[in-house]
């Protein structure tokens, strides 16, 4: 189930597995999927299960299913390396999703617009959408609003016992909006929670809303 808030003057809706839904928009937005990494890493030895790479298509699909948008904005590093198995799987999902595809550069989109374009895709280094300007790193200074990605949000939870449990979040301050990493095996950054922080908490299938007064920062 969704989690739907309202930020910039728009409602949006909050996805369990790190995307978000733009109504005003009728766009999906996904940051940080970092196709081929797991190619990479199996690569080079390590023994990174493959199922993972499907999951990240499967769930696309999934969200294209239930959202049906006009668009989908990825918020950068969509493909992590230099091409490998994961790029052609990449290619084939593109040509059959049947949706209008928008790609802001994130520093690991190592390969250049090019082949994204030659795929139909649009690229560039940021986005001004309505109110929102949307780009792969967060702005430090900017007018209006700014969705971000590149961090990959995550806080600490804490229960009795000192049992703790790491979670990826949509991490919300002033007029900023940090997406988590969609794509499995990315890794996540603790963030440092201030007042007046906005945290939405993601466990397999669930989103909670989080008070930044619970939070300890690590």
């Amino acid at each position: 189930m969704t989690q739907t808030v309202d930020f910039g003057g728009e409602t949006l809706h909050l996805h369990p597995w790190g995307a978000l839904y733009r109504e005003a928009a009728d766009q999906l937005l996904v940051s940080d999927l970092h196709l081929g990494k797991i190619s990479h890493f199996r690569k080079h030895g390590a023994a990174v299960p493959l199922k993972a790479t499907a999951r990240n298509f499967e769930r696309l699909d999934d969200l294209l299913d239930e959202f049906q948008p006009e668009s989908i904005a990825f918020l950068g590093d969509l493909f992590h390396s230099y091409r490998n198995r994961e790029w052609d799987d990449f290619a084939a999902w593109v040509k059959t999703c049947g949706t209008r595809l928008i790609l802001i550069e994130g520093n690991h989109d190592i390969l250049g617009p090019l082949p994204f374009e030659k795929l139909g895709i649009q690229v560039c280094a940021t986005l001004q959408s309505g109110p929102f300007t949307y780009t792969h790193h967060p702005l430090q200074d900017f007018e209006g609003y700014n969705i971000a990605g590149h961090i990959h949000p995550a806080v600490r939870l804490t229960g009795e016992g000192r049992q703790s449990l790491r979670v990826p979040c949509f991490h919300f301050r002033n007029r900023q909006l940090i997406l988590p990493a969609f794509g499995a095996f990315t890794g996540s950054h603790l963030m440092k929670i201030r007042s007046g922080d906005r945290i939405y908490a993601l466990a397999g299938d669930a989103i909670f809303p989080l008070e930044a007064a619970s939070l300890k920062n690590s």
